[in-house]
């Protein structure tokens, strides 16, 4: 399941595009489902299950007129897991080419309808 969201920032590209950090409980949690609602200037992102606020994020004028015209964002979401991702302390290089271990993170890009309320 999912942990907390953090909304990063909300950019206007063709879209509205929103980069969001997932942190998940577990490493086999593959449930992660959002719906995007917009009412007033708040764009909200609820779970699709239980349909409790995830996060939220005002929107400035020209956000607005794009989402109102697209009737879609575009969600940039890096996955990360508590345990896994976070703070590194321990650096311990590759020998062979000088250079630190890095975690895996999994990235996704999506397109999602947003109703309006």
């Amino acid at each position: 399941m999912v942990d907390t969201v953090e909304i990063g920032r909300v950019t206007l590209r063709d879209t509205v595009s929103v980069d969001l950090s997932v942190w998940m409980n577990h490493p086999d949690d593959w449930d992660f489902r959002p719906t995007l609602s917009y009412a007033g200037s708040t764009l909200t992102i609820r779970c699709a299950i239980e349909g409790h606020v995830l996060a939220s994020v005002e929107l400035d004028d020209e956000q607005d007129e794009a989402l109102q015209r697209d009737r879609v964002a575009e969600l940039r979401v890096k996955f990360q897991v508590h345990g896994m991702h976070g703070r590194l302390n321990d650096i311990h290089p590759i020998i062979a080419d000088g250079k630190a271990k890095k975690l895996a993170t999994a990235n996704w890009k999506t397109t999602q309808p947003v109703s309006f309320e």
